[in-house]
């Protein structure tokens, strides 16, 4: 059975969740990976409200659409981050509070935990999420930036994420980072790193998504290879990377969607993403789990992408061969 396709909520949290339910039913999606933002799922309604999430399901069964996760991205960003104006803007206002930046990690760290039991009420079991970084400023190395400071930023990594993964532990619920400039691991080495810090605690592990890799030039195949049962969600994504002799790769401080940018989103398929070989790489790992579209194209109508992109994942989905396709040759087994 083919691995059921999504859509995370998240680039559509201006809708109304019922309409995006019908609108996504239509397209032909399995189901929702819900925001935790907008009005598509709110963790301290589904937390004092008996009948809150028992509503969400059955809208989403009204639309014959299923959800198996939800994503805490922007509190889990205020975790580790260094505080500043920006995140007022991303940030639920009982989060944001006064402002004060060591309050704010405090308060976003309690609503991750909370993310967690509310998805143990909503009956799933994996939270998609950043985690920030307090030492992505350090990124490149001048004024040079010492071991020890890159250390004490994944020392804090360890002391502000295992309280929060007790909960996840507590309530049977996994906290998939994706992997992400930005935070604390947006490549291979630093996911290892993250992995390391945190003793290899089975409630951490990665929402894989490939497109914020192969901008950087990390090969996406390489990460879940290194991974395999780390994987607990995959964000279908692409990218594509526009190097004309005057862009460069770090943006050039121009917003998404300016042609003058070196690197941009695609919908599916129309950027540089090798997505067969993914496929292939995750009925290698064993992943069964959903294959969620993260649509952001800022050059295409949303609607059409959203539409093209469920089309494509059905096309290029397929489950491993339980068979070795030169098994009709071996005696041994025909004698079995």
């Amino acid at each position: 059975m083919s691995r059921p396709v999504t859509i995370f909520t998240g680039q559509w949290a201006d809708l109304p969740v019922a309409e995006l339910a019908r609108k996504c039913s239509e397209f032909g999606y399995d189901g929702l990976e819900l925001a935790c933002w907008g009005d598509h799922f709110d963790v301290q309604k589904a937390l004092n409200e008996d009948d809150y999430c028992a509503k969400k399901r059955a809208l989403l069964e009204k639309n014959n659409l299923q959800v198996f996760s939800i994503s805490g991205h922007l509190v889990g960003q205020a975790v580790l981050d260094n505080i500043d104006a920006r995140h007022k803007a991303i940030l639920p206002a009982h989060v944001w509070g006064n402002g004060d930046p060591a309050e704010v990690n405090a308060r976003a760290a309690e609503e991750l935990k909370d993310t967690a039991r509310a998805a143990q009420k909503l009956g799933v079991s994996v939270v998609n999420g950043f985690t920030g970084s307090s030492i992505w400023h350090l990124l490149y190395s001048f004024p040079p930036a010492s071991q020890e400071m890159i250390d004490e930023g994944f020392e804090l990594l360890a002391e502000r994420f295992n309280p929060i993964l007790d909960v996840f532990g507590e309530c049977g619920v996994k906290f998939a980072l994706e992997v992400h400039p930005t935070e604390i691991a947006f490549d291979l080495y630093t996911a290892e790193r993250a992995l390391e810090v945190l003793n290899y605690r089975e409630e951490f592990g990665f929402n894989f998504d490939p497109s914020h890799l192969m901008w950087q030039g990390v090969d996406p195949v390489e990460f879940i290879r290194a991974f395999p049962d780390r994987i607990y969600h995959v964000h279908m994504k692409d990218a594509i990377v526009t190097l004309n002799g005057r862009s460069g790769i770090l943006g050039s401080h121009l917003n998404f969607g300016d042609p003058r940018r070196g690197w941009d989103f695609r919908s599916l398929g129309r950027g540089g993403v090798n997505f067969e070989e993914l496929i292939r790489a995750l009925n290698t790992a064993g992943y069964a789990g959903p294959l969620s579209v993260e649509w952001e194209d800022s050059g295409m109508d949303r609607d059409r992408g959203a539409k093209e992109a469920v089309d494509f994942v059905r096309r290029l989905d397929f489950e491993p061969s339980r068979v070795a396709f030169d098994a009709a040759f071996d005696k041994e087994e025909q004698a079995k």
